[in-house]
């Protein structure tokens, strides 16, 4: 694997604090605005929300990737994130992001590695370790054999 890859992305202003981002290896673009709280469009993506998705979807694949590779079968992840912005002197900035990873196994044998592995995807993660925001997870893993047998028997 080479040692440096690249990620391109431009955007495009479309009116006064909005715009359109896209990239040249993603076929649909995403609309974009200032937060309202900073004079921004109501339920348009923001960059805060994109920053705080990057790093969601960086934990999701993470995990994944490390159940995928370890043979570790999980039933279903869903993780909620919640970025804290405050001001501070120099400005805002984002001091923290919480992520609320909700895994489902089918075992209780299950449970302890997969809470293991939740924290080394956290710790793993290239986007968390790429921020100077704090990042705190809070996991909630739980054991539901009666949906791994319902699941086998479709």
């Amino acid at each position: 694997m080479d040692a440096i890859h690249k990620y391109e992305v431009r955007a495009k202003a479309t009116r006064v604090r909005s715009g359109v981002i896209a990239s040249d290896a993603i076929p649909q673009p995403i609309n974009f605005s200032a937060p309202p709280e900073f004079a921004g469009e109501a339920r348009v993506w923001t960059a805060e929300h994109f920053f705080v998705a990057s790093l969601v979807a960086c934990f999701v694949s993470t995990f994944s990737g490390m159940s995928d590779i370890s043979k570790f079968n999980f039933l279903s992840l869903e993780v909620e994130a919640e970025g804290i912005l405050e001001r501070d002197a120099t400005g805002w900035k984002f001091s923290e992001i919480k992520l609320r990873p909700f895994l489902k196994v089918a075992q209780e044998k299950d449970h302890d590695r997969g809470a293991r592995l939740l924290e080394k995807a956290e710790r793993t993660c290239l986007i968390a370790r790429s921020i100077t925001a704090k990042v705190t997870l809070e996991p909630v893993v739980e054991v539901a054999p009666e949906i791994a047998l319902s699941q086998t028997t479709l």
